[in-house]
């Protein structure tokens, strides 16, 4: 990607700090054991770096001016025949456009000086769990603040949400792609799934097909839940033998240079659905239906989730689940949906009013644990000036579509 790319994400980014401010994002560590790395999303996304650990990049806002500073791992000319080489300076300034380039040895040193006179510090500190090590951010923190106590840190993600929930071209291409390999996948799956094999079989159908076009990771956990399974919404163990006759909900997606599809689909494991899984997932696939075609800018999402819990309610009551359509909870218990982007979950409120460039996903769904049954359909949804476009419309979810592919 060109580092223009990068240099006007950070002069976005710095156009909405105020003098005497400071970001600082560090990137991933080195994975422990034999887990493959993947950087950092902030880092990522003001950088264009992919693959280099423990790097931190810092910008100071002075007298309305950005100061940017990358700093990178020093290399030992001993160690390269050991590890390989580092990435160069020459290297991190053509990729990222930053022209100051220093080594993470000389970090605390040069960032110290600049802290005494920042009022607040941004930095990706995150959610870290009491009983696991402090992630160098925290560990940032931590020493900082008994030395320098005027100041007061923030979470980066404050700064970077109004950037990250819309995206640029090249975002949208990423997007596609990885929904595109995903279908894929998913299409090994509906041709190739039978009763007796284990959910992880199709999990790894799918896995199958990413690592075929380069791709080394899952965007989240893969759901691949067959029966009573798929009526527990975040399954992930993956692990039980598929029954004859048993719908399948796969909650699937592929991520393509850090962005996330998000895609789910039931089927069934015969060659067509029973009359009642068919009509509960009629029901749901018209909700789902209904509510992209609201999808314009302007619209909430609160919009999208009130109109939902009224048509699942109604789809319910024809069902014979319930008797008062605001009994709808019983069966289908999230929201619609969320913004998708680098992170599955990507940074934006779930309140949020769509503007074009605005990414979600659309995801209603009907489980009723008594009958075994869980259907949820979900497709990827970018927001456009005249109303919508479904990135992930070529992954069949119709009916006849889904039993054609069976009967194969």
């Amino acid at each position: 990607m060109d580092s223009s790319i990068f240099k006007g994400r950070r002069e976005r980014l710095g156009n909405s700090l105020e003098n005497g401010d400071i970001v600082i994002i560090f990137s991933a560590s080195e994975p422990e054991g034999i887990s493959r790395f993947l950087q950092n999303n902030n880092f990522l996304y003001l950088t264009g770096i992919v693959d280099v650990s423990e790097a931190i990049l810092a910008l100071t806002k002075t007298n309305d001016k950005i100061n940017e500073m990358l700093f990178i791992k020093r290399n030992i000319p001993e160690r390269i025949v050991w590890d390989g080489a580092k990435m160069y300076p020459e290297e991190a300034k053509e990729l990222s456009g930053i022209d100051n380039i220093k080594f993470v040895d000389e970090f605390d040193d040069i960032i110290l000086g600049n802290l005494f006179v920042s009022k607040k510090v941004y930095i990706n500190a995150g959610l870290q769990q009491l009983k696991k090590p402090l992630t160098p951010a925290l560990f940032f923190i931590s020493k900082v603040r008994d030395r320098i106590i005027h100041l007061s840190f923030h979470d980066v993600n404050q700064l970077m949400m109004p950037l990250r929930q819309f995206k640029e071209q090249i975002e949208i291409d990423n997007l596609s792609k990885a929904i595109e390999i995903t279908g894929i996948g998913l299409d090994s799956i509906f041709k190739n799934a039978k009763a007796g094999m284990y959910e992880y079989e199709l999990e790894a159908m799918l896995f199958y097909e990413m690592r075929r076009r380069g791709l080394t990771h899952f965007g989240f956990a893969p759901i691949i839940a067959c029966g009573v399974n798929a009526t527990t919404l975040h399954y992930i163990d993956n692990d039980t033998q598929i029954k004859d006759n048993e719908l399948v909900l796969c909650d699937v997606g592929a991520l393509f240079n850090n962005y996330s599809a998000d895609i789910t689909r039931t089927f069934p494991i015969g060659d067509k659905f029973t009359n009642r899984q068919k009509e509960v997932y009629s029901a749901v696939l018209n909700v789902q239906k209904t509510i992209i075609e609201m999808i314009k800018p302007g619209v909430g999402m609160t919009d999208l989730n009130q109109k939902t819990g009224e048509l699942i309610g109604e789809a319910c009551m024809k069902l014979g689940l319930i008797n008062d359509p605001k009994d709808y909870r019983k069966y289908y218990m999230h929201s619609i949906g969320h913004h998708l982007g680098m992170d599955t979950h990507d940074l934006g409120p779930r309140d949020s009013i769509l503007k074009e460039g605005m990414v979600i996903t659309v995801e209603p769904g009907i489980y009723i644990p008594e009958e075994k049954i869980g259907v949820r359909i979900e497709d990827d949804i970018l927001v456009t000036a005249e109303g919508y476009k479904n990135l992930s419309f070529m992954i069949p979810k119709e009916i006849e579509e889904l039993e054609a592919l069976r009967r194969k």
